[in-house]
């Protein structure tokens, strides 16, 4: 099966990185940071949560840059919360909003409820203009069990756009996850590393191996907003940060997901 290095004629040993902002719409102070990184090109694209309470401020600083969509489900701030654009029951918490934990999620999650609000998601973030040029998962909720990841997958065909897969090997999830794209067509990264812990985003940078991997951080501005609100606000400061000192080894070239989309339809069309 082609693979995404393949179909992007990437010479072979390559690095190839997707730099993405996660979280986009969180809060005021991710989407300046978030905003101020993709124009100074330090990121290569962005995943918005379309329900949460920010995401249509996000619309203002918009200026094309390749945006996917997060399919959000879950909600896990203790003190702020967002909640289903649809209908849909199942999807709800204790408090009335998203389940606050994966965990609750998968207690009760119906997948035609998923499916009816996952697409709503990707439809309200065309209508307010974005260029969605890929899906991810909030927290990975809707990849963990075969029948959630089928609503996913079903999309990204649907959708035509390539997709984050979790950020665990599919042994540990018990069904083929990657495999089940690529018969469908579907580009994914060869590896997704989530900076976080004691390794800074140089160091994730320099080990980077061959193929496309996607590396995700979650900048924001160090604001009374965003501390009262995140429990890991130092972290989302400090990602920040690094984006705006990084500096690329010679031999990694960098990727947006709109790359990845675009390959993805070329191979579509010519099949």
């Amino acid at each position: 099966m082609t693979t995404g290095f393949e179909l992007l004629a990437l010479p072979q040993g390559t690095k190839g990185l997707l730099l993405t902002g996660d979280d986009l719409g969180l809060c005021h102070a991710a989407n300046t940071a978030v905003f101020h990184h993709l124009q100074q090109a330090s990121l290569t694209g962005a995943s918005l949560i379309v329900p949460a309470p920010w995401a249509r401020e996000a619309i203002v600083a918009y200026r094309g840059e390749p945006i996917s969509v997060q399919l959000a489900a879950t909600a896990e701030h203790l003190v702020y919360s967002w909640g289903p654009i649809t209908a849909a029951p199942s999807l709800h918490g204790g408090d009335g909003g998203f389940a606050s934990s994966v965990d609750d999620l998968l207690d009760h999650a119906d997948g035609d409820d998923l499916r009816r609000e996952f697409r709503a998601q990707i439809e309200r973030a065309v209508l307010w203009g974005f260029d969605v040029c890929g899906l991810t998962v909030h927290q990975d909720a809707a990849l963990l069990r075969p029948e959630y990841f089928d609503v996913v997958l079903d999309l990204a065909v649907e959708f035509d756009l390539p997709l984050r897969l979790a950020e665990r090997p599919d042994s540990d999830l018990g069904f083929p996850a990657t495999l089940l794209a690529q018969q469908e067509g579907i580009l994914t990264p060869d590896h997704t590393v989530r900076l976080s812990g004691e390794a800074t985003l140089m160091d994730v940078v320099r080990e980077l191996q061959p193929g496309i991997t996607e590396v995700i951080v979650t900048p924001a501005d160090d604001t009374g907003e965003l501390r009262a609100l995140a429990a890991d606000a130092e972290a989302r400061v400090s990602s920040s940060e690094e984006l705006q000192a990084l500096t690329l080894p010679s031999g990694v070239v960098k990727l947006s997901w709109r790359d990845l989309r675009t390959a993805q339809r070329a191979a579509r069309n010519n099949a």
